[in-house]
């Protein structure tokens, strides 16, 4: 399994942040919504977002140098098959806790609700 979640860490975020928003505009959510969510969970504003977008940060990188919002922990259910509150490793869990969020922003999920506020 180690060697799924190093082939996960090394993925570029710039390569999976288009799948994120095309995801979410299919369903009529737009690309500011989908900023919001990675603002919120990784604590970037938009400039350190569209640097790390820029300069092709992979996942590892990118969630080891975020501050992730302490109220992440509040976010549960399935995905990809996996409780994500249940998932032990904690970097996998945070890109599982970015995947958990622009699905339930696909599926019409209030930002209120999915910013556990």
């Amino acid at each position: 399994m180690k060697n799924n979640f190093d082939r996960v860490f090394k993925m570029s975020f710039a390569g999976v942040y288009p799948h994120y928003i095309e995801k979410a505009e299919k369903k009529g959510r737009t690309k500011a919504e989908v900023d919001e969510i990675i603002h919120w969970l990784t604590g970037y504003d938009q400039k350190t977002l569209q640097k790390h977008l820029d300069d092709k940060t992979n996942f590892e990188t990118f969630f080891r140098q975020a501050k992730v919002n302490p109220n992440s922990s509040k976010i549960t259910g399935v995905i990809c098959g996996y409780r994500v509150e249940e998932i032990e490793d904690k970097l996998i869990q945070q890109i599982r806790y970015l995947d958990k969020l622009i699905d339930e922003l696909a599926k019409g999920k209030a930002m209120e609700k999915i910013l556990r506020k």
